[in-house]
């Protein structure tokens, strides 16, 4: 029995072949979408386990379907592996580092793509619970709260990074003062 239920949602046929065949035997269950409407549906039907989104797909792009993730607390945990052969876009969406989700440029290796899924999982397990007391908001309302809740943990996660490259500068300035 496989252990974790995946799902590839990209157009291309040779890079959903492609993950299939670099995971390990057994471990895993692959379901295939072929674009960004199919992708969201097999998530809501299905409840994977882990989440192969490629970034530009038709009917619905991968943005948009990472936006209806993003908007359902229960789907917000499903770990996530973005795939792009262009970071460059990516990144015009989404502000580096990711916190809640792992990249992976296309092409990709074995150890890319197994690496990149572990990634996701940690990243799924640091995000916090959705609140159940609050109850959730209708229309662009609740995308907008959504899209200012990721941009404030992105700046909470940019300040710490800051903080401890400032620790560092000054433990080596302090060094070389001796």
């Amino acid at each position: 029995m496989a252990g974790h239920k995946i799902l590839v949602i990209d157009d291309s046929t040779v890079i959903r072949t492609m993950v299939r065949d670099m995971l390990p035997k057994g471990n895993f269950e692959v379901l295939e979408a072929k674009d960004g409407v199919e992708g969201i549906n097999k998530i809501r039907q299905e409840r994977p386990t882990i989440i192969m989104l490629d970034f530009l797909l038709p009917r619905m792009s991968g943005w948009e379907v990472f936006q209806q993730i993003q908007g359902q607390a229960d789907l917000q945990s499903i770990p996530l592996v973005l795939m792009s052969g262009r970071k460059e876009e990516v990144a015009e969406k989404f502000r580096e580092p990711f916190e809640y989700f792992e990249f992976v440029q296309k092409p990709f290796d074995q150890k890319g793509l197994i690496d990149a899924i572990k990634a996701a999982m940690t990243k799924a397990k640091r995000r916090p619970a959705a609140d159940p007391t609050v109850p959730p908001t209708e229309g662009a309302g609740a995308a907008e709260v959504q899209a200012l809740t990721i941009k404030i943990a992105k700046m909470q996660a940019e300040m710490d990074a800051m903080k401890k490259q400032m620790a560092q500068i000054m433990a080596f300035i302090k060094q070389k003062m001796k």
